[in-house]
């Protein structure tokens, strides 16, 4: 079951350069269409920067992913078999769609 009130959640911010196959996958099963703007939320860092990311919820971690070209790209291609020969928490997996691109 999933809390979104639980005081306890550890607390994961997840930049596209540390997106892992396990958290994608969280993303696209939860935005299988991808995410609209009713679904980015808004806060400030430690540094006062504006930050957007869409809130993914598991039994014990609020994942907050930021939002970015390369987050949607890699969600509108998403494919599970892409990533079977990597482990869930390889963040070296998700490679940048536009790399190479010029």
């Amino acid at each position: 079951m999933k809390k979104k009130n639980n005081p306890n959640l550890r607390r994961v911010i997840v930049d596209f350069k540390k997106l892992t196959p396990e958290i994608l996958a969280l993303v696209v099963e939860k935005y299988p269409d991808g995410y609209n703007d009713d679904d980015i939320i808004q806060f400030r860092n430690a540094n006062y920067e504006l930050i957007e990311a869409v809130e993914i919820i598991t039994e014990d971690t609020k994942y907050l992913v930021k939002v970015s070209a390369k987050l949607e790209k890699v969600i509108e291609g998403y494919n599970e078999e892409d990533y079977d020969n990597f482990e869930d928490n390889d963040p070296k997996a998700i490679q940048d769609p536009f790399e190479g691109e010029d």
